[in-house]
């Protein structure tokens, strides 16, 4: 799949330029911890007055509401979005919204390749962009328990991708004492998505995925079974085959955007179930199945650990 660049435009007349710490800049691409420069606009430069009039209320915004602390994170938002698209062309909003995403953030990685791989920790991060008609896409690092990804896919129905972060453990659940997960996130209020573990069994014999929360038109395959509270959550049970596997998808009753999984636990209520007998459990990984992002939207994971022992 050819590589989409979400921070790159075209053209002369429209070139956005921020003042960060007095020095003033012209951008051409903006990716999360990341500003590509080009030059100053400022009286005798190369800058429009209509740009520099609007880049300058918005400068003004960015100042005022953006670097507020994160409570109201969203809202305000929202708030800065219904601005920008009356003082910024079309063809820069999406060059902005990647700036805004990440306001003062140097990321430690960061990747916008399909297939973006970084190791840390005994984890692996993973951009996985592997659905049909996605847009762009980049995920962002400090570590592997402090990442996120930027994602602006269109409103069709379909997975985009699976941004995730993978922990191997290849143990048998006979021989595993607790396999416990922690999470934090932060999520939007808008697009297609879900918060989802995604778990491996006998190698990609067995999927157990685990929804801590969803957003929009999206559900499971295969269909509903049944309802049990396992793990320290109360589930919605589906069970179906993608063609190469059995998916077993438990979807919580109610969004949570932090907490604590036993995924030993769930291991064996599918072992005592009959589901599949003493599997080995293999890759971990957790992270955000997103359908639609559309205009660009911003999905932090602010804690993750896996324990297994």
């Amino acid at each position: 799949m050819p590589r989409r660049d979400a921070g790159s435009f075209t053209g002369t007349r429209c070139r956005p330029w921020l003042d960060l710490g007095g020095r003033k800049w012209l951008t051409a691409r903006v990716a999360p911890g990341r500003l590509r420069t080009y030059g100053d606009p400022t009286p005798g430069g190369t800058g429009s007055r209509s740009t520099r009039n609007a880049v300058e209320a918005l400068r003004q915004s960015i100042r005022q509401t953006w670097l507020r602390p994160p409570a109201g994170q969203h809202r305000e938002r929202e708030i800065m979005l219904r601005t920008l698209r009356l003082l910024v062309p079309a063809s820069m909003l999406v060059v902005l919204v990647g700036l805004l995403a990440n306001p003062a953030q140097a990321a430690t990685w960061s990747s916008s390749a399909q297939w973006g791989t970084w190791t840390n920790g005994g984890y692996t991060l993973y951009n996985n962009i592997w659905g049909g008609g996605a847009g762009p896409q980049t995920i962002w690092a400090n570590s592997y328990s402090n990442w996120g990804v930027w994602a602006n896919h269109p409103n069709t129905g379909g997975v985009k991708s699976y941004p995730n972060a993978t922990r191997n453990v290849n143990r048998r659940i006979s021989a595993l004492g607790s396999v416990r997960s922690s999470f934090n996130v932060s999520v939007p209020n808008g697009g297609a998505y879900a918060t989802a573990y995604d778990i491996w069994c006998d190698g990609h014999t067995y999927e157990i995925m685990l929804w801590m929360n969803k957003y929009g038109p999206v559900g499971p395959l295969g269909s509903r079974q049944t309802s049990t509270s396992a793990g320290g959550h109360s589930w919605d049970v589906y069970r179906g085959s993608n063609g190469s596997n059995q998916v077993f998808s438990f979807i919580r009753q109610g969004n949570a955007n932090s907490g604590t999984v036993d995924i030993k636990a769930i291991l064996t209520w599918l072992r005592t179930n009959n589901w599949f007998g003493d599997v080995t459990l293999g890759d971990v990984q957790f992270g955000y199945e997103i359908t639609s992002s559309s205009g660009g939207m911003d999905f932090r994971t602010n804690n993750f650990s896996v324990s297994a022992s």
